[in-house]
């Protein structure tokens, strides 16, 4: 593993910049302040992720949107898709995590269509903007919990259920769904689907008020008889209690670096912001004298930066793993581990090394301790990422150890 970034996404990583800093900055404060507005301005920006991503051998993904990695082997050194969403999504977020999530045909449901679905699938579903609906009033950490129900009827199945937290859930065009084709199986029974906006039965409910990510709508969405064509159940339809939902659990596997990479990149913004206040105030950081020379503020700034370092090495190996066809549960989960806690760690110490500047709405620094919260909590909350890690070194398995 080169620990440089692949020169192929160089150009990715400067544009992705550059949208961050030109477009996402300086809307970042409106759209906090007027949530669940849709940013318009990102729709421009959509068409040109379209150009730039036509005809790309890896699919044509953009952020939020990762490709399976097809030689299974672990051989050679490849850097394809899951490297190219991490490193793009951690600049567009050094910008705004919210207006991340809402570019336009970039859900995290397509991340779950990428893991999963079959050829025809992602000919037909590949370039559809699809939110993801796992979360359930009564099962959020515990996925196994999910009780939405896909009821085989002829060519078509009957999903029966609510789920809340859908971000993206009533702009995106359609929403993967997680639910059970038999509860009395448990896990194994699990199985995604992709119903397409409009279809009857399916209802937004309402939009969430949030503390942060305000720019994203997040949705809560009920199923009530909601027919959905067989053909988009996305994987092997067939029920085994040997495999269990591994299948579904995949999309994890590829969503946690990404949410990985978005601590990140909100991680470096507040890192760069708290850096360039202090030089602005005269004092200057310097890498190259000892660390107990200088102020109590930049000593705090160099362990970030430490932690910052850490986090951001184990989400590129998880997100190489991938692309090369090497298992990375483990892995995933331990960047999502990392890297959620490092983000909101960063961003709130930086408001307080920048006391009332920080603290106040004259700076976006409160904005990121906000925006950062989540990053520790969807695609899987901190506690249920350190489980897994511990049941996969252990070989446990999740009823031996809870």
């Amino acid at each position: 593993m080169n620990l440089e970034i692949p020169r192929k996404f160089g150009l990715l990583v400067n544009q992705a910049q550059q949208v961050a800093r030109e477009i996402f900055l300086p809307i970042s404060r409106k759209y906090d302040r007027a949530e669940h507005a849709y940013p318009k301005e990102l729709d421009m920006f959509a068409s040109i992720m379209d150009g730039m991503n036509e005809g790309a051998e890896d699919g044509g993904a953009g952020a939020g949107r990762l490709a399976r990695a097809d030689n299974g082997n672990g051989s050679g050194n490849r850097n394809g898709t899951n490297m190219k969403t991490v490193l793009g999504l951690t600049e567009l977020c050094w910008g705004d995590v919210g207006l991340a999530l809402s570019i336009p045909r970039q859900g995290l449901g397509n991340s779950a269509i990428a893991a999963v679905a079959d050829d025809e699938q992602l000919a037909r579903l590949g370039k559809t903007w699809a939110a993801m609906a796992i979360t359930e009033p009564g099962a959020g950490s515990d996925s196994a919990a999910i009780r939405t129900t896909a009821i085989r009827d002829g060519d078509d199945y009957i999903i029966n259920g609510e789920k809340i937290f859908v971000t993206a859930g009533e702009r995106a065009d359609a929403v993967v769904v997680w639910a059970s084709l038999d509860r009395s199986v448990g896990r194994a029974a699990i199985k995604s689907f992709v119903v397409e906006k409009g279809t009857p039965g399916m209802t937004v409910e309402r939009l969430e008020k949030k503390l942060g990510i305000r720019a994203s709508d997040t949705a809560a969405i009920r199923f009530e008889n909601c027919r959905v064509p067989a053909a988009n159940l996305l994987g092997d339809p067939e029920v085994s209690v040997d495999k269990g939902f591994a299948g579904a659990m995949q999309t994890f596997d590829n969503t946690r670096p990404v949410v990985a990479g978005m601590a990140i990149g909100v991680a470096r913004a507040a890192l760069d912001k708290t850096l360039a206040l202090l030089e602005k105030a005269g004092e200057t950081l310097r890498y190259s004298t000892q660390t107990w020379t200088q102020s109590a503020a930049h000593r705090e700034l160099q362990l970030l930066e430490a932690e910052w370092e850490a986090a951001r090495l184990l989400t590129l190996k998880a997100a190489w793993m991938a692309d090369n066809g090497l298992p990375n549960s483990i892995e995933a989960s331990m960047a999502k581990a990392k890297a959620g806690r490092v983000g909101n760690q960063v961003t709130l110490r930086c408001v307080e090394l920048c006391s009332s500047l920080g603290y106040s709405e004259v700076e976006l620094l409160e904005k990121w301790a906000r925006d950062s919260k989540i990053l520790d909590i969807f695609e899987g909350t901190q506690q249920i990422q350190l489980l897994i890690i511990a049941r996969r070194l252990l070989g446990k398995s999740s009823s031996e150890l809870k």
